[in-house]
């Protein structure tokens, strides 16, 4: 019985880790600022963008991305963009940062370790997690896309902001997984 006892104990630990545990990482942004995951201490959610600089439909998004940042930074939410093509060069990724203005860090992550950790597979996608490491959102921004090369003329679903706003009061999220419309996450093999 002891054993069974011990087995079960060991068990929930393992599994209250594993749904729990922070990314590990160390990834440099674009202007050469180190990143870790020290820095999700004190934050109500860590919103990662998986982005790519030839993707038309992320390179639309980015006025969307930047309100959503300036909305949302000074209530305890902290932004991040991830390259999702690892075979794109870095300076061209620079270039493209400034040349559209991101108001956020935007990391380069050639083992894709965050894209990985999350399960996003499409940019634009939105991974929001918990200053512990729980996945509490993985999908689209809002529904702007129908379908491939079919965009509505009103946004009438907003699911990254519905999510932070469900976060940020303590409330269950709408939805925790949305389908992101977009290019595919590149992986360099």
């Amino acid at each position: 019985m002891a054993r069974n006892w011990g087995i079960c104990l060991w068990l929930a630990l393992a599994c209250a880790t594993a749904a729990n545990r922070v990314p590990q990482f160390s990834l440099p942004d674009t202007a050469g600022r180190v990143h870790t995951p020290a820095e999700w201490s004190g934050k109500r959610a860590v919103v990662l963008f998986f982005l790519t600089t030839d993707c038309p439909l992320c390179n639309n998004y980015v006025p969307e991305l930047n309100r959503v940042a300036g909305a949302f930074s000074a209530r305890g939410v902290a932004f991040y963009g991830v390259q999702g093509d690892a075979t794109i060069s870095d300076a061209d990724v620079r270039r493209h940062v400034q040349d559209y203005a991101y108001t956020f860090p935007y990391l380069f992550d050639p083992n894709e370790s965050l894209a990985a950790a999350t399960g996003a597979t499409a940019t634009p996608e939105a991974a929001v997690l918990s200053p512990s490491g729980e996945l509490l959102y993985l999908g689209r921004i809002d529904n702007r896309l129908e379908d491939f090369g079919k965009q509505r003329v009103q946004v009438t679903e907003y699911d990254l902001r519905d999510t932070l706003e469900a976060i940020l009061a303590r409330k269950p999220v709408p939805h925790a997984r949305t389908k992101a419309l977009g290019c595919a996450i590149t992986r360099k093999d």
